[in-house]
């Protein structure tokens, strides 16, 4: 079966999904859209070398029996969508592309195959399974990207060094949260870790947080980590770093926001909501994505994904 690269045009996403050095025997025909590599300088022919087709965007998309669009496809794509496709990367079925799959993927009986780290899940129509063939943490160094680069990202873009008079609060214990530890540690020590079984201390401090990094990816809509009314208690001034980034569901009321815009202010408290923070650091996020994927999904025959949808 044909597996297609398409160029991500998600907001500010530079990010390359396989780079040619870690292009091997994969059971799919790999089609890469031409361009596919702009963003490392890496060439068409590259690619060929290693015996990967290059067509154009609507080409592959028109040709593939699978998509591999490392973000959520934009709109300007749906066009190119056929009935029964397969679309494999990070579309979030449950939040940041909730609208996309109810209101376009359903309507063509697409299969979407959600990356996440710790439960990669398959959706289709409105049923989902849980692909138990990608192991759990398969790409925990992006995750420990996401929160290393969404922490440096939030402290430039808010203007403030912290210091050691600056008193933060890190949410979870996971990969996420360790590479939101090590980015806060460059600026101050004065920080404290919580995890699910420690949070209701954490509530009872609220007011005495500057920095509140939240690592915990919420599992069911509504069961936020902080709600609006958590929020008014909080101090004034306070930056929230959501380095989950699933606007409105861990943080409630909080909306994405962008690289080029990550920072907004409401009721004196200031978010940081960037749903693809490591691609600041596109260059190692490329590498970690290509090799980890190369591994455990690309090796994977897409008639896989079809039997376990129709088990």
């Amino acid at each position: 079966m044909k597996l297609g690269f398409i160029k991500s045009n998600f907001p500010y996403e530079k990010r390359v999904a396989l780079l040619p050095e870690h292009v091997k025997d994969f059971p799919n025909e790999i089609i890469v859209e031409s361009g596919f590599g702009d963003y490392l300088n890496i060439l068409d022919q590259e690619y060929i070398d290693k015996g990967c087709k290059i067509l154009t965007r609507s080409q592959v998309f028109a040709e593939c029996d699978a998509i591999l669009l490392l973000k959520l496809i934009q709109e300007c794509d749906y066009r190119y969508l056929r009935n029964n496709q397969l679309l494999i990367g990070w579309t979030h079925p449950t939040s940041s592309g909730a609208k996309f799959y109810q209101n376009v993927a359903i309507d063509k009986c697409l299969t979407i195959v959600d990356l996440d780290n710790i439960l990669p899940t398959l959706f289709y129509k409105k049923k989902n399974k849980l692909i138990d063939f990608i192991p759990k943490n398969f790409i925990q160094k992006n995750s420990f990207l996401a929160g290393y680069s969404s922490v440096m990202h939030a402290i430039i873009s808010h203007g403030k060094i912290p210091n050691s008079n600056t008193k933060v609060a890190i949410l979870s214990s996971g990969n996420v949260a360790q590479g939101a530890f090590i980015a806060i540690s460059k600026f101050t020590d004065n920080v404290i870790l919580y995890y699910r079984k420690t949070m209701d201390e954490f509530y009872l401090s609220l007011n005495e947080f500057d920095i509140i990094i939240n690592g915990i990816q919420v599992d069911k809509i509504g069961l936020h980590i902080l709600t609006i009314h958590d929020q008014l208690k909080l101090k004034k001034g306070c930056l929230i770093i959501d380095a989950v980034a699933d606007a409105g569901i861990a943080i409630e009321g909080t909306i994405n926001t962008t690289i080029g815009n990550p920072i907004y202010e409401s009721k004196d408290i200031y978010y940081y909501e960037v749903n693809n923070s490591p691609s600041i650091y596109f260059r190692d996020s490329s590498y970690e994505i290509s090799k980890s994927f190369s591994q455990y999904v690309y090796s994977i025959d897409i008639k896989r994904f079809l039997e376990l949808r129709d088990k």
